[in-house]
């Protein structure tokens, strides 16, 4: 120990009184109180997955806001035509970039069918060959001869490879297209060629042989087959003519009291829409634009979540906030009563109420009902454990003694120091109802295109038909659900570990 000659040689001046005079008192915070969803909110925003979560479910939801109203397409709009195509923007395949181009592969292709594609190119002006792939050749005997035939591998446009297609329009239809040509100068209506010599393909506007091969000029140019037969012309044609026609060609037949012509499909679009093909996302089996069509499906999904999710929380929470704050044989029977619920199976009471129920209330009611008959029983179980916790704290034994009623002490003491838990579990709760309604119309359990158009579970059952010839009308409402369930996930579990930083890392 020390001894007072140790401080001998300190000076005096070295000692200081902390406090001079008697009065001691708190001081005043000199930062800025701050308040507990604030608090939350700075713990979530060190949570970095859960930031990037927020960020990325703030675009999907905006996308399902927005992209039904930016594009120019509706989600009844369908074309036969177009089905399975994948992306295209004009523009942008312009650019060279191999994206939004139109590009599908063509494997094996044979003379006739690349000089079919030639064909196209030269009638129409767009070339369908984006590019060619590689080339390949086989000999075989014919006739006792060798013959050498090749076989190509292109990537070709969708939309030009449509060409020239067959179409009856009435007498005024073809008045209209015919003004309509005048007015833009693009040509939608081209000089007629008799089926028989084009078998049915409306694109063979030349000489072929016996099996299908174009025959070349001496100059190896397509020799036309155009009709010039004015006794069968269907309707008169005042409009522009195509390059080298002087007025030999007709460009229509009479057909049951209609007319029967060829029409540039592309162009054909054009009128009918008034805008060229713009699928950013492409199109699905039924010829809907996929960029609408996701937007519609996940907007329904967003809201039927919400909807759910609201009211299985309000059901839940009281539900919970009863079997807590009482308990004992109170507890005991509402418990059962969860027991017995939670026993039935959601996708029985989802195809009963489908097979019956939807003929009496509808479609959406009934299955909302199936929702929401077993869904609120976790929200229940959740508030029912935060009663437990809290309603044997000081302050509600002090509000107790003090007079207060059973339903002051349940919804103005207790609940709002469980309100944080309950509505982060919701947002855990929006992504397994969206995934349970998708599953659904993905297995066709549930019909919902005819109240919302379409769903993202649809989509998804009509890209797995055709994911071999387009794998995008899989991959796009796809790669939109994956993200939506992920973030809601990762967004859910940074809120509950915001409100809750003494359950970070384990389940309420």
């Amino acid at each position: 120990m020390m001894n007072n000659k140790e401080f001998e040689h300190i000076p005096q001046e070295k000692f200081k009184f902390v406090q001079m005079d008697a009065h001691l008192h708190d001081q005043k915070f000199e930062t800025k109180a701050r308040s507990f969803f604030a608090d939350a909110m700075l713990r979530f925003s060190k949570n970095k997955s859960s930031v990037v979560a927020a960020w990325i479910l703030l675009f999907l939801i905006i996308f399902a806001i927005v992209a039904p109203v930016i594009t120019p397409y509706q989600i009844t709009d369908k074309d036969k035509r177009y089905t399975n195509a994948p992306a295209y923007v004009h523009g942008i395949s312009k650019l060279g970039l191999g994206i939004m181009d139109g590009g599908v592969k063509r494997p094996s292709l044979n003379e006739a069918s690349v000089n079919a594609l030639k064909g196209i190119a030269q009638e129409t002006g767009y070339d369908p060959i984006i590019k060619v792939l590689g080339t390949t050749s086989t000999t075989v005997k014919e006739r006792g001869q060798l013959v050498t035939k090749y076989y190509h591998t292109l990537n070709v446009n969708y939309y030009y490879e449509k060409g020239i297609v067959y179409s009856v329009f009435s007498h005024d239809e073809f008045e209209r297209i015919q003004a309509w040509q005048d007015e833009t100068g693009i040509q939608v209506i081209y000089p007629y060629v008799d089926e028989a010599i084009a078998d049915g393909n409306a694109n063979i506007w030349y000489e072929v042989d016996s099996k299908g091969a174009a025959k070349l000029d001496k100059d190896g140019n397509f020799v036309p087959v155009y009709s010039t037969n004015k006794a069968i012309e269907g309707s008169p044609y005042h409009s522009q003519r195509i390059p080298g026609d002087n007025g030999d060609y007709i460009y229509s037949v009479s057909k049951s009291g209609s007319v029967q012509c060829r029409v540039n499909y592309y162009n054909y679009y054009w009128y009918l829409n008034g805008h060229e093909p713009m699928y950013v996302f492409g199109t699905n089996t039924m010829g809907q634009d996929l960029f609408t069509a996701i937007g519609i499906g996940a907007r329904f999904s967003l809201l039927f979540a919400l909807v759910v999710s609201v009211i299985n929380l309000t059901i839940g929470a009281v539900y919970g906030a009863v079997q807590g704050y009482y308990g004992g044989w109170v507890d005991m029977f509402l418990d059962r009563i969860c027991d017995i619920l939670s026993g039935i199976p959601f996708i029985v009471v989802a195809t009963l109420f489908q097979l019956h129920l939807a003929q009496k209330v509808g479609i959406v009611p009934s299955f909302l009902f199936a929702f929401v008959l077993t869904g609120w029983i976790g929200m229940a179980a959740l508030t029912r454990k935060q009663f437990y916790r809290f309603k044997s704290q000081e302050f509600v034994m002090a509000a107790r003694t003090l007079g207060a009623s059973d339903s002051r002490l349940m919804f103005k003491h207790i609940f709002p120091n469980a309100i944080g838990t309950i509505i982060t579990s919701c947002a855990l709760i929006i992504p397994g109802t969206i995934n349970s309604e998708t599953s659904m119309t993905y297995l066709g359990i549930v019909n919902l295109t005819d109240f919302a158009g379409t769903t993202i579970g649809t989509l998804l059952s009509q890209g797995n038909a055709a994911v071999v010839q387009a794998p995008h009308a899989l991959f796009w409402p796809s790669l939109f659900i994956a993200l939506l369930m992920i973030c809601f996930n990762l967004f859910g579990n940074g809120l509950r570990d915001a409100f809750n930083p003494s359950t970070r890392g384990v389940e309420d």
